[in-house]
């Protein structure tokens, strides 16, 4: 059983809780950065596949899992982020601008859009922003001299100080640029948890109205959550668009929306580890429904290639079950197990029963 005894405000304030924290983070950094030594071409891929999904679960983590904003528009935001550092590729800007250049503007658009709907809260929040994402598809299709419309864009290979990076040509250079966006937006994102704002923003969540007692200004706090969370997504979208090579409208649709808020549940809200998890579920889902096809048809004679909807059933499927049985997600779990045998034999059963998540001043709603 572990106590942690902070004495000095650096030790409160510290990236990792103690040094054991540290070191399995620092295992776990040299086994990420090892990774392509250890994995073929496809492996790689899909590496990167999961931290781009990260990335953008990241994103999102922030706005709902620490803000408490549900959001279905986050697709609008990949995809402003996507089609901008193109279109400034395109036009001779090197990719080391417009890559950052991409989500800034991304969380303008997100601060811009959202300011008139901040106001709304749960479900009605979350219609407004599904209907954003569904204006931004159709957007895409009638701005056909930038965006290409239905036919859409082609990403231009990446060069960095002569080093051309492709996602086929070098997959490895394309793991590792990603790994470095990564690394930036956590360290970002850990820090600005620990600042006044990113208090704010947990005080938001937990509850408006005492954080508006406490002299919060709560409208400001969510535009500027939108705004991170947009750029952030953005981020996650230009790096999509090379990932993807070509890509329209209907790469940005509203069910893209729908799978990232699906992600952070299964992954757990209000951790940067559930975006990770989630990432993992989502980016691994498709092959490991592929591989299962093919067990099945050996096994049975029954050939399962040609079951329609299939991911989405077992995706529904998966949500469904954590729902029920796990709401606080695959961390979560991991977080229970952990403390079971950290506790062992002292540990209760009833230690994380479910709470009302709301304080009684939220019922003057």
């Amino acid at each position: 059983m572990r106590f942690v005894f902070k004495t000095s405000y650096d030790a409160d304030i510290g990236l990792f809780k103690h040094k054991q924290q540290m070191a399995w983070y620092l295992l776990l950094f040299a086994i990420v950065i090892a990774l392509p030594f250890l994995l073929d071409e496809f492996f790689i891929g899909e590496a990167t596949n999961v931290l781009i999904w990260a990335i953008a679960g990241m994103g999102l983590m922030l706005l709902t899992g620490h803000t408490g904003q549900a959001s279905l528009g986050h697709a609008a935001f990949m995809a402003a982020g996507c089609y901008f550092n193109v279109i400034l590729l395109e036009r001779g800007v090197p990719f080391v601008l417009s890559l950052p250049l991409a989500g800034i503007t991304a969380g303008l658009i997100g601060v811009l859009i959202t300011l008139p709907v901040l106001r709304l809260h749960g479900v009605y929040l979350a219609i407004a922003t599904l209907a954003i994402s569904i204006l931004t598809e159709d957007f895409i299709v009638i701005a056909e001299p930038w965006t290409g419309g239905v036919t859409g864009l082609v990403a231009p290979p990446i060069s960095i100080f002569g080093l051309e990076i492709d996602r086929y040509g070098t997959p490895w250079l394309f793991y590792y640029l990603v790994l470095t966006v990564v690394f930036a937006i956590l360290f970002m994102y850990r820090n600005l948890l620990r600042t006044p704002t990113g208090r704010a923003f947990t005080a938001v969540r937990d509850s408006e109205i005492s954080a508006q007692a406490m002299g919060i200004n709560v409208t400001r706090t969510k535009a500027l959550s939108f705004g991170f969370s947009a750029g952030i997504a953005g981020l996650a979208g230009a790096l999509l668009g090379h990932f993807a090579g070509a890509f329209n409208h209907e790469t940005f649709n509203i069910f893209l929306s729908i799978q990232l808020l699906l992600m952070i549940v299964i992954g757990g809200l209000g951790s940067i580890h559930g975006a990770f998890f989630g990432a993992l579920v989502i980016a691994l889902l498709p092959q490991f429904i592929a591989i299962s096809r093919g067990w099945i048809t050996d096994l049975t004679g029954f050939s399962a290639t040609n079951i329609p909807g299939i991911e989405a059933g077992v995706f529904g499927l998966i949500v469904l079950l954590f729902i029920l049985f796990e709401p606080t997600g695959i961390y979560g779990l991991w977080f229970k197990i952990r403390t079971y045998f950290e506790m062992f034999p002292f540990y209760r059963k009833n230690m994380f029963k479910r709470q009302k998540t709301y304080l009684k001043t939220e019922r003057l709603k």
